[in-house]
């Protein structure tokens, strides 16, 4: 995103509207300005609408800045998954898919938030991390299609340094193996400029019990009790 120097009268309606604090105010001609390499490419200041001399435009985006907007901005469809997001489509129909199931974890992990953001580099040192488990990284997610080898969760060099709302890793784990991935994530996470959200998906046991809630409480997770359960009236995929 762009602010045109010569049309902007630094009223400064435009900065609140960031969703990274990358509109500063520039001294030596007394307007607003945005820090290329801390936006983002979320569209926010633009689709606002409240510059009252239309000084905000979008730029043309090549490669590698251009994945700021597909992983910033919901309207724009990815180019690799044809839907608006950072991770997949949510698994509501998994009784039809059967894509989740018992003795498997999906495990989906967050990096950045509005204000804060991530870089790719984050991201690559925890799947980094993790890749050594045998993790299966989503297909049909975004970060993936970035990776230039998904054994080792290793990225492509040139995005590295491009800084995004939020990116999300998803990957198919066995039960037994969330501890070991718990663990690493513990020691990984302050390592990182950037906040983390861990996320599970599970089969119910027939008693009704989650089986991920007791591992995840036993490696000092807060488990926040916002849950999606599919009721299971769908006929199970093969």
């Amino acid at each position: 995103m762009k602010i045109d120097s010569e049309k902007c009268s630094n009223c400064g309606i435009c900065q609140p509207y960031c969703t990274v604090g990358a509109i500063q105010e520039r001294k030596e001609d007394e307007t607003r300005r945005v820090v290329e390499d801390e936006c983002v490419e979320c569209g926010v200041c633009l689709r606002a609408d409240v510059c009252p001399t239309d000084a905000i435009y979008q730029q043309e985006l090549t490669w590698p800045r251009i994945v700021r907007q597909e992983f910033s901005n919901p309207l724009i469809r990815h180019p690799s998954t044809d839907i608006g997001g950072r991770g997949t489509e949510e698994m509501k129909t998994n009784e039809v898919t059967n894509r989740f199931q018992a003795g498997f974890v999906g495990v989906g992990l967050e990096f950045g938030r509005p204000s804060v953001g991530t870089r790719f580099i984050d991201v690559q040192t925890m799947a980094l991390a993790l890749a050594p488990f045998g993790v299966q990284f989503e297909t049909q997610n975004p970060v993936t299609t970035l990776m230039v080898d998904k054994g080792k969760g290793l990225l492509k060099p040139e995005v590295l340094n491009e800084k995004v709302l939020s990116a999300i890793i998803e990957f198919l784990i066995p039960l037994e193996k969330l501890e070991e991935i718990f663990k690493t994530i513990k020691e990984v996470a302050p390592k990182l400029k950037t906040v983390i959200t861990l996320e599970m998906i599970s089969r119910i046991g027939e008693d009704g019990a989650i089986p991920t809630l007791p591992i995840a409480k036993k490696a000092g997770f807060t488990i926040r009790p916002n849950t999606k359960t599919n009721v299971g009236l769908g006929r199970p995929g093969k």
